[in-house]
């Protein structure tokens, strides 16, 4: 895969990438639309997990939108947006 240009990689592969490209020099913060939303299942908690990771040893704070509900139920603070107003603050206390 490492010869190829980006058109000859799939949208999850290039997900991946985006998401490598943003977390390799360990920011501290990272906005991010949809991160998990090209990915496979066990991909998308791989990318979750990762940000936890990076949460807690890094300090690192992740604001992304997803329409995923069992990603939603990761999060430690949820703010609900609907038709562009907030709805909606929700803390869960941190996962």
């Amino acid at each position: 895969q490492k010869d190829k240009y980006p058109d000859q990689i799939s949208g999850g592969q290039k997900q991946r990438v985006a998401i490598a490209r943003a977390l390799v020099t360990n920011p501290k913060l990272v906005l991010a639309d949809e991160p998990t939303a090209n990915l496979d299942h066990k991909t998308a908690y791989m990318v979750i997990n990762l940000m936890k990771k990076m949460r807690d040893e890094f300090r690192t704070t992740f604001i992304f939108s997803t329409h995923d509900q069992k990603i939603v139920g990761e999060a430690e603070i949820i703010f609900t947006l609907e038709d562009g107003s907030l709805l909606d603050r929700h803390v869960e206390g941190g996962k």
